[in-house]
C-alpha cells in the first residue's frame, strides 16, 4: 500500500512538472490536469483511511481485542489529573489531562486510554487516579477487578467517582 502511496506522489510531482515544461499548454489542458491531480489526491486519502482500518484489524483482531475507556460519575465537581492502568501485573497506561479533556470528561464524555490484544481468562486489572475538587482538595483512588475475557472483543468503562474516592466498573 505505501508503494502504491509513493507512485501516486510521483505521478503528481511528474504532471506538475510537465505542466510548468509545456509552453504552448491551453488553460482547458491545465484544467485538465488540476482535475486529474485532485482526483488523485483523493485516491491518495481513501488509500490512507483504507490502510489505517485495515491495520488497526491486523495489530487488534476482534476476537481478541479488549479496551477500556475511562469516564467520570454524573454530577462530579472534580478535576482529572491523571490516571494509570495496569493489566496483568505491567503498566499499559499512564495518561496526564489537559484542561479540555477534563472538560470533556465532566460533560459526560469517555475516552479509550488502552486497547490490547488479550487472551481468553481472568486477567487482574488495576486503576489509579489523582485529581483534585473545585476547593482544591486531593483526592486519590485506587481499585482492582478481574476482567474476564472470552471469545470476542471486550470493552471495559472505568468510571471514576473522584470526591467520592470509588471507581467502577462496567462492561459494555
Amino acid at each position: 500500500m505505501c508503494r502504491i502511496l509513493i507512485t501516486l506522489a510521483t505521478a503528481c510531482l511528474l504532471s506538475l512538472s510537465v505542466v510548468a515544461n509545456a509552453q504552448n499548454v491551453s488553460r482547458e489542458e491545465i484544467r485538465g490536469l488540476d482535475e486529474q491531480i485532485q482526483d488523485v489526491k483523493k485516491d491518495v486519502i481513501s488509500l490512507t483511511s483504507e490502510l489505517n482500518r485495515l491495520e488497526e484489524k491486523l495489530l487488534f483482531p476482534s476476537n481478541t481485542q479488549a479496551a477500556f475507556f475511562v469516564s467520570l460519575a454524573t454530577g462530579e465537581e472534580f478535576s482529572l489529573e491523571s490516571v494509570e492502568v495496569t493489566l496483568d501485573n505491567q503498566i499499559v497506561a499512564h495518561h496526564l489531562y489537559t484542561y479540555r479533556e477534563i472538560e470533556a470528561l465532566q460533560q459526560g464524555g469517555v475516552q479509550r486510554i488502552h486497547t490490547a490484544n488479550v487472551q481468553t481468562g481472568a486477567h487482574p486489572l488495576v486503576v489509579s487516579y489523582i485529581g483534585k475538587s473545585k476547593s482544591g482538595k486531593e483526592y486519590r483512588g485506587t481499585a482492582s477487578v478481574s476482567v474476564e475475557k472470552a471469545v470476542g472483543p471486550k470493552f471495559v468503562e472505568i468510571q471514576i467517582a473522584g470526591t467520592q474516592s470509588a471507581i467502577n466498573f462496567k462492561d459494555w
